[in-house]
């Protein structure tokens, strides 16, 4: 009609949704566990994947190796100072070089432990480990559950920790670089020697 001024519309623009690890993600994250997901992505530099606990996706930066923690303590001598250790209860978290976690069979077969029964896992691509609380932090969020993963060997913010992770000889690496093979050897005999220790009744193996 003429003579009539049209008003613009004030409802805005459908927004897309947000995917986990787009730019203004961490801007909207809420909950108690938003100081440790920006712990994470912003001093680490490390993705981390909804939920309560945020997660962090293996396959991408690491790998990990989880085992009893005995048997990851006797591995502790086998890698860098720089690399990362997490413990959850009687469970340590081991990380090592993306992609270790698909060497992981053929390494247990070459070493003569593939026909053991051993607890023993490997995470790898499309598997996640649970966020373990950043170093310093008294206790978990609130609303948490107890027994959260803390870090054992936390990641330094600012370095890139893949260059201390265990990985397989002769893929680029630097001389002095971890070695997978001799940490899954070490792991693997001490998963062996709980299981027998558990099986026999004799003393637990501690950390």
């Amino acid at each position: 009609m003429a003579g009539t001024v049209s008003t613009p519309s004030t409802v805005p623009l459908p927004r897309r949704p947000v995917e986990p690890g787009a730019p203004g993600a961490r801007r909207r994250a809420t909950g108690p566990w938003r100081d440790v997901r920006r712990w994470y992505e912003e001093e680490v530099g490390w993705a981390t994947l909804p939920g309560s606990p945020p997660r962090l996706p293996a396959g991408v930066r690491f790998d990990v190796l989880d085992v009893p923690a005995g048997a990851g303590a006797r591995a502790l001598r086998h890698l860098a100072p720089g690399s990362p250790v997490a413990l959850r209860g009687d469970r340590m978290a081991l990380l090592v070089a993306a992609g270790g976690a698909e060497e992981l069979p053929g390494l247990l077969d070459w070493l003569e432990w593939g026909a053991v029964a051993l607890d023993l896992r490997a995470l790898g691509a499309g598997d996640a480990l649970e966020a373990p609380l950043p170093p310093g932090w008294p206790q978990p969020p609130a609303g948490s559950l107890e027994g959260a993963a803390v870090w054992l060997r936390p990641p330094v913010p600012g370095r890139e920790a893949g260059a201390s992770l265990p990985a397989m000889p002769g893929m680029g690496r630097e001389g002095n670089a971890p070695d997978l093979v001799r940490l899954v050897d070490t792991v693997a005999m001490w998963c062996h020697r709980i299981r027998l220790r558990r099986e026999c009744g004799g003393e637990p193996v501690s950390p």
